[in-house]
């Protein structure tokens, strides 16, 4: 939490909002919910990473539906995506647009989840950090690391090493891949 509210001062977002959410970290066992469990790079029996955190997103796309109809706002962006799939059935775009189903029907009310990442890879979402002059920023402020260490994080974790060689893969062949990343955000741009 302390990343979130450092990046939003830095981008001096004054109507930052922060949720308390410490009842998931209750009915929800998982290694980023206890620090028992250790971040594991095999699967579970049921085939699900155990960084994995059931019902997760669920609520986070609730609460903000809620705050979003309080707000009169018709869109939620998350940054969830779905190429660089880690084994999370809550970032899949199946899953987002039945959870957008889910929360018009239970609002009566329109409202639209934009995933502008959901079709880039790790590299092309560097790309897009470059492309906004926000690389260095996304680098050295954000959150990914399951052991919570920002920036570059642990370098250990699965989702370290998938960053790392998003990151390594963009700055090797940044030509291409900017290339790759124009044709690739033509999928994520919202329908009117």
């Amino acid at each position: 939490m302390k990343s979130q509210k450092s990046l939003a001062k830095r981008l001096n977002i004054t109507s930052h909002k922060v949720m308390d959410v410490s009842l998931l970290n209750e009915l929800a066992i998982s290694a980023l919910t206890r620090d028992a469990i250790p971040v594991s790079h095999e699967l579970m029996e049921n085939g699900l990473p155990n960084t994995f955190v059931p019902g997760r997103n669920i609520l986070f796309l609730t609460l903000a539906g809620i705050y979003a109809y309080q707000l009169g706002a018709d869109a939620i962006i998350t940054g969830v995506c779905e190429t660089d799939f880690s084994g999370y059935p809550d970032c899949r775009n199946d899953f987002v647009k039945a959870m957008e189903s889910a929360l018009v029907l239970g609002m009566d009310k329109k409202l639209q989840i934009v995933t502008p990442l959901m079709w880039l890879n790790k590299a092309q979402t560097w790309a897009l950090a470059d492309k906004y002059q926000q690389l260095d920023l996304v680098r050295h402020h954000t959150l990914t690391c399951y052991n919570g260490v920002v920036g570059d994080g642990c370098g250990d974790c699965p989702a370290c090493h998938l960053r790392q060689r998003g990151l390594n893969d963009y700055l090797q062949n940044k030509v291409d891949i900017m290339a790759s990343l124009a044709h690739a955000s033509k999928k994520t741009e919202p329908q009117a």
